[in-house]
């Protein structure tokens, strides 16, 4: 259905917002402190118990988080070992006594944020688990991407609710553990099961941008079978390594043709392909009879999939063909669609961008980003999509998923105002 535009508040109560959260800031970045100790890698992905920490904490503000623990055996097939997905729900107005999905006087807008974190890897000078804070910034694993956000978006729910006002609509927490292995357990879990059904989506961010699009990510693994054989008798063996340097020079080859292809999405260039990773060879005298590549594949939000993916498997599929006793074998490992920039998304975006510019000091700009997030879920289903939260200015400032990972706690602290008065411009 097509809802009235909301009306602008008393810009009172946006002082009241931000007041309530200067007064809590440090019950906010305690939250924090306590979400960043509890460690979430993925690999290996045991994240059901920091979804339990949080759903304790949350307990603490008198939100009761719904568990939603995904089938174990759904989730060891995925490569993963545990993890429990939380749904905190506030209605508002006629909403907060009907039944589920009847919020029919104002928009649901679900508030997303995973705990799932990438290894902290080597190199830290501050422990990566210690949330130690430190010349005013917090320093561990998943301190700027994305714990931050359960944090920014719990704090504004509260100052939202703390100004007692009539509000319309509802909100959802939903606090996901599967976008590091792309999603599909986590949020793409929660809305194939019908869970969740929001009007807007505000998913985590990672500067002070508001994002609007973004890039889809197609990866492959190559596995090249030759024949191994003593290195005195290299004659006798297909060597599988020397296919894959013809492999590897025709697939870096074609990033001269993917940089003539320009998105018109601003913070968006050309899509491009990388190999990550090298497998193969027995030892040092032995000729490879085996090699495997993983591929990654970044898509502009212009281009179409399954396109993309016919291109690439032809152009593998052809190299290979020249290479006399090599026999391939081309395995997807995911397909993360591109997604699109939505006009309908207005309703978040304005309200984000007159606020932030208001409470940074300076213009907040829409931009895509190169990098792929879960909201492609959410896109997909037609739902009118923005990624804004804490971060810093640029998402290199903040070392996220690099050493040394570290978020300003006054960005944080200006997110969440941003936040909270976009939630009562959409609400109130």
């Amino acid at each position: 259905m097509t809802r009235p535009a909301p009306t602008r508040p008393d810009p009172h109560a946006y002082a009241r917002l931000d007041a309530w959260i200067d007064a809590h800031f440090d019950e906010e970045v305690a939250f924090l402190q306590q979400l960043v100790r509890v460690p979430t890698d993925t690999p290996p992905g045991n994240n059901a118990p920091h979804a339990e920490r949080t759903a304790d904490l949350l307990a603490g503000f008198g939100y009761v988080a719904e568990r939603h623990p995904v089938p174990a055996a759904e989730v060891q097939a995925y490569g993963m070992q545990s993890i429990t997905n939380l749904i905190v729900r506030r209605r508002f107005g006629a909403a907060a006594g009907a039944a589920a999905g009847a919020a029919e006087s104002g928009p649901v807008v679900a508030l997303n944020a995973h705990g799932d974190v990438v290894p902290p890897g080597d190199g830290w000078t501050h422990a990566p688990y210690g949330a130690e804070v430190v010349d005013g910034r917090l320093y561990g694993r998943a301190a700027a991407v994305s714990k931050s956000d359960f944090a920014s978006y719990t704090f504004a729910l509260r100052a939202l609710e703390s100004l007692g006002l009539q509000l319309r609509g509802g909100v959802e927490l939903l606090f996901t553990y599967d976008e590091e292995f792309g999603g599909e357990l986590g949020p793409g879990w929660l809305l194939d099961k019908g869970l969740t059904k929001p009007d807007y989506l505000l998913a985590a961010g990672f500067s002070y941008q508001v994002v609007t699009a973004h890039n889809g990510c197609l990866q492959f693994e190559v596995t090249l079978h030759g024949l191994a054989s003593h290195a005195a008798y290299p004659h006798t063996g297909v060597d599988a390594l020397q296919a894959a340097t013809k492999l590897l020079t025709a697939l870096y080859a074609h990033n001269q043709v993917l940089a003539q292809r320009h998105s018109q999405v601003p913070g968006i260039d050309h899509p491009y392909l990388n190999v990550g990773r090298i497998e193969g060879g027995s030892n040092t005298n032995v000729i490879p009879g085996k090699v495997v590549l993983k591929l990654d594949r970044r898509m502009i939000p212009e281009e179409d999939s399954a396109a993309v993916e016919a291109e690439v498997r032809a152009l593998i599929e052809a190299t290979v063909a020249g290479c006399p006793g090599i026999r391939l074998e081309l395995r997807r490992l995911l397909l993360a669609e591109p997604w699109k920039p939505d006009a309908r998304s207005a309703a978040l975006v304005e309200p984000l961008q007159r606020h932030g510019e208001a409470v940074f000091g300076e213009p907040i700009p829409t931009s895509g980003t190169p990098l792929y997030t879960d909201v492609r879920l959410f896109g997909a289903r037609g739902i009118p999509a923005a990624i804004y939260g804490a971060g810093p200015r640029t998402v290199l400032e903040s070392n996220a998923k690099r050493a040394d990972e570290h978020l300003v706690l006054e960005d944080l602290r200006r997110a969440t105002q941003v936040v909270a008065r976009t939630l009562l411009d959409l609400l109130g």
